[in-house]
């Protein structure tokens, strides 16, 4: 069986196109994407609980966050109502419906996007997780919880959590994949 038949055969149908693999198959083709996501979204959500456990909402600064590395890194435990370093302050709701509106559309445009290669996968569930993770905060508290928190010299880098690092790391990833991707297979996308 050639690469083609391959990939053809694992990955999931083309809506509205007859397909004898079982809802079961067609999940499972996804699979790594379901894996990573499921474990960022976890990973995500225990941290954010360990920190709300340990530390009151607004501890910042000195003598109210937990010291890892000194004059370097710092837990805390904050609060963003807006997007990546705090753009868009204030719009946690328009901000969830962009989650929402982001992952049904990773789910319209799955194919063309190449979610049934399997090294694009954990890219996207990396992103899937993220957003499922700061789009559950933004539900339940209003905000996100942000906690880790870096120092470099004099600069302080916008405090965030595990979700943030799971959509910065994936879009990275599914970058650097798709640049790698043959030229006449980005053009049957």
């Amino acid at each position: 069986m050639s690469e083609t038949e391959k990939i053809e055969a694992s990955a999931p149908s083309i809506p509205g196109t007859p397909n004898p693999r079982s809802v079961l198959q067609r999940i499972l083709g996804y699979r790594r994407l379901w894996l990573t996501g499921a474990a960022v979204l976890v990973l995500d959500q225990v941290t954010k609980q360990m920190i709300a456990d340990r530390l009151p909402f607004g501890s910042y600064g000195p003598f109210a966050h937990i010291e890892v590395i000194p004059g370097f890194f710092n837990l805390v435990h904050v609060g963003n109502t807006g997007a990546a370093w705090s753009m868009f302050s204030g719009q946690s709701l328009w901000l969830a419906l962009l989650a929402v509106a982001t992952l049904a559309a990773m789910y319209w445009w799955r194919r063309a996007l190449g979610l049934h290669h399997a090294a694009a996968q954990p890219a996207f569930g990396l992103l899937t997780g993220g957003i499922l993770g700061n789009l559950v905060d933004r539900l339940l508290h209003g905000h996100v919880i942000d906690f880790l928190d870096f120092h470099f010299g004099g600069y302080t880098y916008p405090t965030f959590n595990v979700a943030d690092s799971g959509i910065c790391v994936g879009v990275f990833w599914y970058l650097l994949w798709s640049l790698r991707q043959p030229a006449e297979e980005q053009g049957n996308k």
